[in-house]
Order: C-alpha cells, then structure tokens, then sequence
C-alpha cells in the first residue's frame, strides 16, 4: 500500500528567490519496517513523503528482501515526484545491517533479513574468528545483525558466489551504485555495528584482513560526496534530468545526528525514540564505551567517533500497553505519583533485546502493587521506557545538551519524566518527526553552506514527582539484578 505525506513545516521559511530554493533533495529512506520515499527543500523542511512497507520472505535461500522489487517501486514514485519538483540531488539513507554482494549485472545472492537467524555452526565459527570489542564496535547479537557475519556465512555456505563477487555493499551505498554504477563504502554506514570497521581507529576491522575481504570494499566516500549523475535509463525512465547527483549516503542515525550538527550543536546528546530507542554523543571517551551495557561504537559524516546505546523502547511499550489509551495530562501525573509512592516496579526487559541489561531480554515483569486499570499500566509503561531513556544518557555519561526526537516527544509524560529524571541535564525536544530524512537532505550542501540551518526545539517542563530520585535508584538495582 502507498501512503502520502505531507507533512506541516516547522521550521522558519527560507528566504526566496535563491536558486538553492527552487532545487529539492529527494532521500530514499531505507528502513526495517517501511521504505520512503521524500522530497525535501534545501534547509532540510520535508515537502511529500510516499512510504510502503519493507516487505521481506521466507527462503530459499534465507529470509530475504526482494531489492528488485523495491527498485521498480522507487522508479515509479521517482517518476511521480520528478513531475511535481525539481530533484536535482537524491540521497540514500538506511537503517544498519543491509548489504548486498554484487557483480556488474547486480546482485549476487538476496539480501538477507538482519532477523534471520544464522546456522548455529556459522554462529559458533563466527564468534571465534570475530575480533575484539574494541575492534568490531559493538557486541555480537543474535541473528544476521551484522555485515560482517553476513558475509562471512555468505562466504561459508556459498564460496562460488561471493569469490565471483565484485564488491561488497551497505544498503545505501547498494541504493547509489544501482542508480549511478559507482561502487563506494562510507563511513557511518560501515561503523554502524558492521564489525568490518574500527571506529576509534578510523579503519577496517582487523577481520576485513584476516578473512582477506580488502578486495570486496570500495573505495572509501564521505556521506555527502557525489558519486555520479543518475544513468541514462534512470534519468529516461523517471523524467529527472541526466545532471541528478546521487550522493554517497549515510547511517539513517547518523543523518538525524547530523540535523543537529548542520545546525551548528555539538557537545550533545540525541536520543531518537520509535521501536527502538537510539542515544548518540559526541561528548563521550572512546574507552568509555562498554560492551557489558551493549555500547557501540558509531561515526558521525567526518569519521569521529560517536558513542551509542540502544533500547527496544517501542516495542516494549506496546507489549505493555496492549493499545491501552492514554489518560489526559493531570490524570496521568497523579497516576505516576501514586506508581511511584506504591513502589511499582516494571523490570526489564519485555522484548527479546536486552541492551543496557544484558541478559534480561523476555524476562521482564511488574514487582510491587499492581496496576488496577488499563491507565495504570499504559503510566507504568510510560515511566518504564522514561527509565530506559535515562539509562542510555547515564551510560552515555551525559552532561548538558539532552535532544529527544521521535514519536515518543509527543507524550509530554515521557518527557516531563525525563527531564525530572535528569535535573542536571538542559532537555530540550524536537517535534519534527522526519529527522533521518531532514538530516540526509541537508548533505546536499554541505560543502557549501556557510550558516547554521534553521531548528525548532523547545525546553521539556519537568513533572514534580516526589520521591521519584529514590524510586530511580531502586529500579536501577532491580534491572542490574536481571543482568
């Protein structure tokens, strides 16, 4: 199913009569769920966005997603949005853990299904020929969660294939290539829990060697380098003129870390709530990044190291909520007060994923009194992933700057209970929700633009919960218990 948005600006308008006014950015956003498709102005304001979903299947030869269907459907709503604006830059974007083992004709073997579950012998072969934490960036998960463990089962069960292959390429890469016919690695992408790329070095893994994969990995590109223009069949078939540039592209967390940098922040911390919750800082130590909390280690687009947590946030709130609705605004303060005061208690974690708990994944419950109504338990929830968002800024050791992006800012429960959590912290929120798509846009001119890009974001008012500090405390022991 196609869906259209058109989304509100919430930025300021840019002055007109520019030439770089008229010109828009067009961003393929590659995500698990849903594929996207928007048109954005040259400050980053998001004009239309046609979205369908990600669709994947069961094998032969392994869950995989059909890129050549996905190709016929960006085409087609290119050809739409080309007849509507003026695209004269088009940037891929994805989520991490998408590659493709290509030759000059395309691909080599389907694109697997970061969900996928891998031979248990693949697993084990895996884990003992992986390099240390510091090395791969992150710890090792479970299922196909990692390019370098992709390849290395590719390697494993199909040699013919990938000795035939020509290169190895992450999703937005693959997306460029197959528009342009450059072949090109970058570097968010590649620190984006690939294992094939030492963050804190600031080059390939050892494994990329050791396993001698130097020859599959293109030629290194910055996020926001022009690979090529669009072929002649593309710019043929979708109306865009022949001089499109198609940019190197990025990380999706990235991109949205970069709208704030394009807007001249440093010094700070995002959290982007959605399914999951993703905290990145650029104020963290390497050597205070920890493999026991399920830290990794990322990039922003000059190559630096950016540190990173996750939570299955989202996914875990709707499990505990079963689509309870929320009470209004007072309502739910009172609630939290009283959850608080009764010292009720939901202990991570309610998802297969246990992140900052390691060992808790599908082990969560409610301790204490219980919830007595539906409210009461879509507040505890509230106040449950409020707790997680506060223990991915205290493993990212946060001091000041706090951004919240994401569905989540639209409960001003979850943010009045953040910024309470973290008094220490300056909490500031931002309602504008296509920040992946935002940040990859502005790449476009990001060799030329002299100012800071425009940014709406606004201060959090802290709910007054007493006894809240200590109730944190407590929580705090009962999730490293699970761990």
């Amino acid at each position: 199913m196609r869906h259209v948005h058109r989304p509100v600006p919430v930025h300021p308008q840019p002055l007109q009569g520019h030439a770089w006014d008229m010109s828009k950015v067009a961003v393929f956003d590659i995500g698990k769920t849903n594929l996207k498709l928007s048109v954005a102005s040259r400050d980053g304001r998001i004009i239309e966005t046609v979205s369908r979903e990600n669709q994947s299947f069961d094998g032969p030869p392994y869950r995989h997603h059909d890129v050549q269907a996905v190709g016929r459907w960006l085409l087609a709503e290119l050809a739409l949005m080309a007849s509507r604006h003026a695209i004269d830059v088009i940037v891929p974007c994805a989520h991490g853990s998408g590659s493709l083992l290509v030759d000059a004709a395309g691909p080599l073997m389907p694109m697997i299904d970061y969900e996928q579950e891998t031979p248990s012998e693949i697993a084990r072969a895996y884990k003992a020929v992986s390099n240390p934490y510091a090395e791969r960036g992150s710890s090792i998960k479970t299922g196909a969660g990692h390019i370098a463990r992709q390849l290395f089962w590719l390697q494993s069960a199909w040699p013919e294939r990938t000795a035939a292959a020509e290169w190895l390429l992450g999703l937005p890469q693959y997306w460029a290539w197959w528009l342009t016919g450059t072949a090109t690695s970058e570097v968010t992408y590649l620190a984006a829990q690939s294992h094939l790329w030492n963050a804190a070095g600031r080059r390939p893994a050892r494994i990329v060697a050791e396993q001698h994969w130097q020859r599959l990995l293109p030629p290194m590109l910055p996020a926001w380098q022009t690979v090529g223009r669009v072929k002649v069949d593309v710019a043929r078939f979708t109306g865009l003129s022949p001089d499109t540039r198609v940019l190197c592209g990025i990380h999706d967390s990235s991109a949205n870390f970069y709208r704030y940098q394009a807007a001249g922040l440093s010094g700070m911390a995002v959290i982007s709530t959605g399914t999951w919750i993703v905290g990145l800082t650029d104020r963290i130590a390497p050597d205070h990044i920890d493999e026991r909390r399920g830290m990794t280690f990322n990039a922003d687009v000059g190559g630096r190291v950016l540190g990173g947590v996750q939570a299955m946030g989202g996914r875990e709130f709707a499990t505990m909520t079963h689509g309870a609705e929320a009470p209004d605004a007072a309502a739910g303060e009172a609630i939290v007060r009283g959850l608080v005061r009764d010292a009720t208690f939901a202990v991570p974690s309610f998802a297969s994923f246990g992140g900052l708990f390691a060992g808790s994944a599908g082990r969560g419950h409610i301790t204490g009194p219980l919830p007595l109504s539906p409210q009461e338990t879509y507040c505890l929830a509230v106040l449950y992933i409020a707790l997680l968002t506060d223990s991915c800024l205290t493993a990212l050791r946060s001091e000041g700057l706090v951004v919240l992006d994401g569905p989540f800012v639209n409960n001003r429960l979850y943010t009045g209970l953040v910024a309470a959590l973290r008094p220490g912290d300056d909490i500031v929120f931002n309602l504008d929700s296509y920040g992946t798509a935002s940040g990859a846009a502005l790449l476009a001119d990001h060799e030329t633009r002299t100012a800071p890009v425009p940014l709406s974001l606004e201060p959090v008012p802290v709910i007054d919960v007493p006894g809240l500090s200590d109730y944190r405390d407590a929580w705090f022991a009962l999730a490293d218990a699970m761990s």
